[in-house]
């Protein structure tokens, strides 16, 4: 993205209402079928006790990393599966806020997690392509009912306010 329109402006609301309606911490422009590189996040939602902090991050990329860390991982276009996935603990990563100025973020812990799972969709990856070929295998049946919409999911998405869908 070069610039930030009012549409931006509006789908980066709208996405930040689909994560929060979906008890999410974090989604990416793909996963609401918009090809833009742009994310948003609000890791608050995992603590009770922070208040919201959403985040919109456009044109991420990650410049540094280091250590690394196994953690569960789930996602909104996989529910109702949880795997381990080992990343790198900290990253640094260059972007553009919502006003297109250029900023640097140190993440670590939960955030680095979050900014990297949703990069990768970014990137057409999602968390169960980390898992090793055995997992994904074991893991097929319950993927293919997702694939085919065969589940229910309790959330929808808002990409325009006046048709949610599911």
């Amino acid at each position: 993205m070069t610039e930030v329109t009012d549409d931006d402006i509006t789908l980066i609301q709208d996405m930040l209402e689909t994560m929060h309606e979906a008890c999410g911490i974090g989604l990416a422009a793909t996963q609401v079928g918009v090809l833009k590189q742009l994310l948003v996040l609000d890791i608050s939602a995992a603590d009770d006790n922070e208040p919201p902090k959403p985040m919109a991050i456009i044109n991420p990329e990650i410049i540094e990393e280091e250590g690394e860390l196994e953690m569960e991982e789930g996602c909104l276009s996989i529910p109702d599966i949880r795997e381990t996935v080992t990343r790198p603990e900290t990253i640094r990563i260059r972007y553009n806020d919502a006003s297109m100025r250029v900023q640097e973020l140190e993440a670590d812990g939960l955030l680095a997690r979050v900014i990297q799972h949703e990069m990768d969709h970014l990137n057409g990856v999602l968390f169960v392509d980390h898992l090793s070929a055995a997992k994904r295998t074991f893991l097929r049946n319950r993927l293919r009912k997702i694939t085919k919409g065969e589940i229910d999911i309790d959330y929808d998405f808002v990409v325009d306010k006046k048709k949610p869908r599911r």
